[in-house]
């Protein structure tokens, strides 16, 4: 079975880690004010709330709550869109967290989310895998390695345990391991594994958003370059094949630099 345990302490770079900690802090900070808070009193501006209850959650990114991730959740339960019951990674633990920032009555885990139970980890069968690549784009942490077409391992500290890899492997040569028996929730979890869980999610997010930048940049170079020099590769360079290609052309760097802004 893949699975790859680092030693211990081998984690992200101190400069992260203090940045990641002072941010959480003081998140945690406005969730004690929240959770302090009487009935009658008033509660923490909206985006005070989102911070709160978003500290609050596993930060699995397991998107069993029915949203994209942790951040979009917390937002969500800000506005009153969603219900505090929808977190299964979290359990009636995380509910009642969830209920003392918000003011809600405490609910049931709604069923339609999934259920409470134990905190696995990711494991791949080495026999099966043909390296696709599929589950380190699923993969929410980076917790997955591999390369096309070379068998993949799973990082073992660092998997959340959110199943994301499951339905995107075509062999399905991924298995979940329970890794705390019967503990469940928040009892298989901790804070500093939530925390250092959003730390390398933000780290993931940051590296797709590198990695579509530069691929934007490639493609704009390469239509630049072929407008260029379009005349040249153009039998008829003084008719309508000219202007077809270039209008072609024109389109695809428009569409790069609309990616590079950010724009649809």
């Amino acid at each position: 079975m893949a699975r790859f345990r680092v030693p211990a302490g081998a984690r992200l770079h101190p400069a992260v880690q203090r940045r990641q900690s002072r941010r959480l802090e003081q998140a945690r900070g406005e969730a004690s004010e929240g959770a302090r808070e009487g009935p009658g009193q008033e509660r923490p501006a909206q985006v005070n709330l989102a911070a709160a209850l978003h500290a609050a959650l596993p930060q699995t990114q397991c998107t069993r709550c029915g949203y994209p991730d942790c951040a979009a959740y917390a937002q969500a339960m800000a506005e009153g869109a969603a219900d505090i019951n929808q977190c299964p990674p979290g359990g009636a633990e995380g509910i009642a967290r969830l209920a003392r920032l918000t003011g809600r009555p405490v609910l049931p885990l709604n069923p339609a989310n999934g259920r409470e139970g134990p905190r696995g980890v990711a494991v791949i069968d080495e026999n099966w895998c043909i390296g696709c690549t599929l589950c380190l784009d699923a993969c929410p942490t980076d917790a997955i390695l591999g390369a096309n077409k070379r068998m993949h391992t799973v990082i073992e500290p660092y998997c959340t345990g959110c199943e994301l890899c499951l339905p995107v492997c075509p062999v399905d040569c991924i298995s979940m391991e329970n890794v705390t028996g019967e503990r469940t929730g928040w009892q298989a979890w901790a804070q500093p594994l939530a925390d250092e869980a959003l730390a390398r999610y933000q780290a993931h997010g940051a590296r797709r958003e590198r990695a579509a930048a530069e691929n934007s940049e490639r493609l704009e170079r390469k239509a630049e370059a072929k407008l260029a020099d379009l005349p040249a590769h153009t039998h008829d360079a003084e008719g309508g094949e000219l202007a077809r290609k270039r209008a072609v052309i024109e389109q695809a760097l428009a569409r790069a630099r609309a990616r590079r802004s950010g724009t649809p």
